[in-house]
């Protein structure tokens, strides 16, 4: 029979050796989501009819519908159209575009929040509107709702044990594995959840500290 001990140290290791897994997840899920999240509030904004309509439309089907179905779609559906992804891609997609999606009314708030004269001036000194929007209006939407997209930042980290659906082998995976082969618990899943808090934590050390960066030119 397998000891507490021997749990632990099982746990322990598994951690070590998946810990990556989840936090490419989170980075990489975390970048999609400000990449499309980015485009769809250009698109929503900026777009006309047809953009403000293919923005709320992704935002819709996004928000409305179940990540764990969306990460099957990706997973199972895309193939069929011959796009195969490997299994930490499609889940680094999958995730990041449902996170994308309420970036979009993020960045959209920040940006509404905007003085529109200072978009007026740009387009008097003959600037793009590509130009705008990169120089101009995404940065300062950016900085402004730093706050709110640390938090989605955390919600993408606490998503990231979904992916074990399409066979992603992050943490929380390896731990249902060692729970299953030792019909234990509390030496499996508290460790778990301290790996969660500790990465946690770190994304909020780094906000905080770009916080203090950006600062400057919030004043």
């Amino acid at each position: 029979m397998t000891t507490s001990a021997e749990v632990l140290v099982q746990t322990l290791q598994a951690i070590s050796q998946t810990i990556w897994v989840t936090v490419a997840l989170t980075l990489g899920a975390f970048l999609v989501s400000l990449v499309a999240g980015s485009l769809s509030v250009m698109l929503q904004l900026g777009g006309g009819p047809v953009g403000a309509f293919v923005s709320r439309t992704y935002v819709s089907l996004m928000r409305g519908t179940p990540l764990i179905v969306q990460l099957f779609v990706v997973f199972f559906c895309l193939p069929m159209i011959g796009i195969k992804l490997p299994p930490l891609l499609a889940a680094i997609l999958a995730i990041g575009l449902n996170s994308g999606a309420y970036s979009t009314e993020i960045l959209r708030g920040a940006i509404l929040a905007i003085p529109h004269g200072q978009i007026e001036a740009a387009r008097c000194t003959g600037l793009a509107p590509l130009m705008i929007w990169r120089r101009i209006i995404l940065p300062q939407a950016m900085v402004t709702s730093l706050p709110m997209l640390v938090a989605e930042a955390s919600i993408v980290l606490k998503s990231t044990p979904l992916a074990s659906v399409i066979s992603v082998q992050e943490m929380t995976f390896a731990g249902v594995l060692i729970q299953a082969r030792t019909f234990t618990a509390l030496e499996v899943f508290v460790p778990i959840a301290c790996a969660y808090i500790f990465l946690y934590q770190l994304i909020s050390w780094a906000a905080r500290d770009l916080d203090r960066r950006l600062a400057p030119q919030r004043a």
